[in-house]
Order: structure tokens, then C-alpha cells, then sequence
């Protein structure tokens, strides 16, 4: 990790949250008698697939875009993603009035390309097995100029996604909940990191932990061993959203040493938890965005008579996906 590197607050994370009133939703802190009584623990899930654009993306984006200044304005936005950040960057974007510019892999969902270029950013594609992403995204921000936001790695990214923490640290406060574990879903690592700094202040007591796809578990291995390593990205998963090869070097460095341990969950965990949601939850939510539900429910983390937070975190999803879990449960 760089000695220079500058890593965002708590304070960041609060201004972040003033910059996002009235335009980001306060998203609900859904809990579920039948999932508590499956699970013997009191669960509440923070419904990001009901936020502007299908997920929490739109919160690091909108508050990265209000730090683009006079350079967002002459020379637009760029942004490298599979669909979520996309979204989310190109929607901030058209509000902001920016031109927005987003490198999306050539196999992301349809529906994701289809929303992106709805907000008016140009889709540029790339092979996401034999091109570099971050080489490209980087190229083009040299080549444009312009304002580049990353997915994760971006300063007000990361407390753009910690609001998502904040809200749900201030809800459990209100219902005066004694919070025993906290679940992300964690690609990147900039909602964990947002989420880390939200929630170790006002519950210190509480453990946090990363949910993965198997084959895909870069952050707890990196945590583990306290730095950070790559992963194979040539593995298949249905967890489009979440598949990055390694944790951010700024979320990695928020959150090192402050997690209790990661886990991990397949896909057919993964398709069971989708058609919960959809049948008792009423919720549509993509697979990256429930491995976190797919941990619960598979059993992979005893919450018997355990308090838990988990964040669900995106509701982009092809009908075809959600179709076939239901078809599986």
C-alpha cells in the first residue's frame, strides 16, 4: 500500500450522506418471521435493490460526481463496470448534466447495458477474459481527460457506499437492536469498507464479514493473510457483479485487521436464496447481490438467537436468471 494514500472517514462518510439527501433512497431494513424462524436469528436485510438504479452503486457514484468539478463538466465521466456502477455512474451523470462514458464487459446482462446507455452514457465493450479493465479504463481517462470514477477504489466512492451503513447503523440504533454480526457482499470492497466505517462506532462489538462466490473469495484470503492476493477470474459464477480478482488497495487498507472472517456460497445457494426473496421477501434480487442471504441460509454462520445485518445490495437481474432459480427451488 502507498504511504500517501488517503483514506476516507466516518466524517466523509456523514458529508456523503448530506450530499445524498433527496436524491438516493433511504432504503428499508427488512426483516422476516419465516426467515427467522428458518434460521433461529433475528435477520434484517437493507434492501439496496430497491435504491435508484437497482443498487448501492448509485451512492458512490452520485457522491463522486459532486467532487468532478469544473473537470466533469469540460471532459465528462468514465467508468469501468458490469452493470451496477454503470448504472449507477450514468444515471448521476444525466443528473448532473455530465457526459458519461462506461467500459461494460461484452457479456454483461443485457438489461444492464440496456439501462446504462438509457441514462444517455456511451457503452464501450471489452472482453473481460483477455482485456484489462483497469488498463483500459485508465487509457481512456488519459486519452479524454476526463473525470475517472472507480468502482471502488475512488476516495468518495467508498463514503458515497457507506451510507448504505449509516442508514442501517441509525435503524438498529432507533429499534435499539444489540447487533451481534454484519454481512456484505463484497467485490471490490467499496460497500464493505463504507460499511465497515458506518458500523464500528456505534457497534464495536459487532463482527463483520465478507460473503463471496466460491472460487471468488479474494477478500477473505486477502484478509487472512493480511495482504492482499489475486484470484483466477476464468472461473464460472453466476455472480456477475462481484467477480473482481482482487479487494481494493483503499477498502483493503480500511478494512484490514477489523473483520471477523469471510464466506463463501455457490450458485445453486445462491439461486435458492434468489427464489426466497422473490416467493416471501417480494423482492427481485440478482445473485451477486444475495450471497449474503445464500451464506444465511445455507448455514455457512451459526446466528442462532444472534442479531444480523446483511446487506442486499442489487436487484439488476436478467428475467431469464430469475426464471431458472425459481425453477430450481
Amino acid at each position: 500500500m502507498s504511504q500517501t494514500l488517503d483514506l476516507p472517514t466516518i466524517a466523509d462518510v456523514r458529508a456523503a450522506a448530506s450530499v445524498l439527501e433527496g436524491h438516493a433512497v433511504r432504503t428499508p431494513l427488512i426483516d422476516s418471521p419465516v426467515l427467522d424462524e428458518m434460521t433461529g436469528g433475528h435477520i434484517l436485510l437493507k434492501a439496496e435493490c430497491l435504491q435508484r438504479t437497482g443498487s448501492f452503486k448509485f451512492r458512490g457514484a452520485f457522491n463522486a460526481m459532486h467532487h468532478a468539478g469544473e473537470q466533469g463538466v469540460k471532459y465528462g465521466i468514465v467508468a469501468a463496470s458490469s452493470g451496477n456502477h454503470a448504472q449507477g455512474v450514468a444515471e448521476a451523470a444525466r443528473l448532473k448534466g455530465y457526459h458519461a462514458t462506461i467500459i461494460m464487459p461484452a457479456d454483461a446482462p443485457r438489461t444492464k447495458k440496456e439501462r446504462t446507455m438509457r441514462s444517455g452514457a456511451k457503452v464501450v465493450e471489452y472482453d473481460r477474459h483477455k482485456e484489462d479493465r483497469e488498463a483500459l479504463l485508465v487509457e481512456l481517462a488519459k486519452e479524454t481527460g476526463a473525470y475517472l470514477i472507480h468502482p471502488y477504489e475512488t476516495f468518495h466512492v467508498i463514503a458515497g457506499q457507506g451510507t448504505c451503513g449509516l442508514e442501517m447503523a441509525e435503524e438498529a440504533q432507533m429499534r435499539r437492536l444489540s447487533v451481534d454480526e454484519v454481512l456484505v457482499c463484497a467485490g471490490g470492497g467499496g460497500l464493505l469498507a463504507g460499511v465497515a466505517l458506518a458500523m464500528m462506532e456505534p457497534y464495536p462489538q459487532a463482527h463483520i464479514r465478507t460473503v463471496e462466490p466460491e472460487g471468488y473469495d479474494d477478500q477473505r484470503l486477502s484478509h487472512e493473510i493480511g495482504e492482499r492476493v489475486r484470484v483466477n477470474t476464468t472461473q464460472p459464477s453466476i455472480c456477475d457483479a462481484i467477480l473482481t480478482p482482487m479487494p481494493g488497495e483503499r477498502s483493503f487498507a480500511i478494512c484490514q485487521g477489523k473483520l471477523a472472517g469471510g464466506l463463501t456460497v455457490g450458485d445453486d445457494d445462491i439461486l435458492k436464496a434468489m427464489a426466497f426473496a422473490y416467493h416471501e421477501l417480494k423482492l427481485v434480487v440478482e445473485p451477486g447481490g444475495i450471497v449474503t442471504l445464500a451464506a444465511i441460509m445455507a448455514g455457512k454462520l451459526d446466528v442462532q438467537g444472534k442479531t444480523v445485518l446483511a446487506t442486499i445490495s442489487g436487484g439488476n437481474v436478467d428475467p431469464a436468471l430469475t426464471a431458472r432459480a425459481l425453477a430450481a427451488a
